[in-house]
């Protein structure tokens, strides 16, 4: 890893752990709750701990007034929930791009068993190898994810957390597999940091004993975004996720500490 890259990491992150709020949703589900006034949800996660947020390229200037200092991931990837295949991620940036609009780090998304998968090994391999030239890190969002792929399926989740460490990625973003013990296989599958996604809401407590699960097993913080960003507290349900990851809270500790109702 290169100095650049290093030190672009540490932006991202806060002692090799990661809450990153991804908010790249305007594409894949249109201008939804939490998106629309972007800025104040953008203050809001920041305050509350977010070390990054995450958009699309287009979103970069009403990025940067809000963030609070804290890092900026450009996403270089994606597809609709109306379009003919959800899992069909093209690309919508390059490295170039992330570099010219100020972001810390590039994010490429990947389902690993899907029929789409051969192109998009392709081009995120072609991500890395630029990211590699610019010093940017690649956070790889790698599911298991196609038909008859079980999405919470340990074994083919390590599967796609190596893929991305193979194939040049920083950080990989997977989905849970449902609890400590099995997840544990999936972080040990891979060298790199792990982080989790968080998926649909499913409310406070649930989310935070997924979070505290992952961290148990090996875990290096989450990406998450309808939890956090469609939260009617977004700031408080960022500072009891960053509880949890960078203080290692318990999850009563963390609903007590934000002041969230169990």
């Amino acid at each position: 890893m290169n100095a650049g890259t290093r030190a672009r990491l540490e932006r991202i992150g806060t002692d090799g752990n990661y809450l990153t709020v991804p908010m790249d949703h305007g594409v894949t589900l249109g201008p939804v709750k939490g998106l629309k006034d972007i800025e104040s949800t953008i203050d809001a996660v920041t305050r509350g701990g977010a070390d990054a947020v995450l958009t699309q390229k287009g979103i970069a200037g009403r990025v940067h007034p809000n963030k609070n200092d804290a890092g900026y991931i450009v996403h270089l990837n994606g597809s609709t929930v109306i379009g003919p295949d959800e899992n069909d991620k093209r690309m919508t940036g390059s490295v170039e791009e992330a570099v010219r609009v100020g972001a810390d780090a590039v994010s490429f998304h990947i389902n690993v068993g899907s029929d789409h998968e051969p192109d998009q090994l392709t081009m995120l391999s072609e991500v890395t190898k630029e990211a590699e030239r610019y010093g940017m890190p690649v956070l790889a969002m790698a599911y298991a994810r196609g038909p008859g792929v079980d999405e919470q399926d340990a074994e083919s989740l390590g599967h796609a957390v190596r893929l991305a460490e193979e194939l040049g990625a920083d950080v990989v973003k997977t989905a849970y597999s449902g609890d400590a013990e099995s997840f544990a296989h999936v972080t040990e599958s891979t060298a790199k940091p792990v982080i989790i996604a968080g998926g649909s809401p499913e409310g406070d407590r649930t989310t935070l004993a997924n979070v505290r699960g992952a961290m148990d097993a090996g875990g290096a913080g989450v990406s998450m975004g309808r939890s956090i960003f469609q939260h009617d507290d977004p700031e408080a349900i960022a500072t009891a996720v960053s509880a949890v990851v960078h203080d290692d809270a318990s999850v009563d500790d963390a609903l007590e500490r934000a002041g969230l109702d169990a």
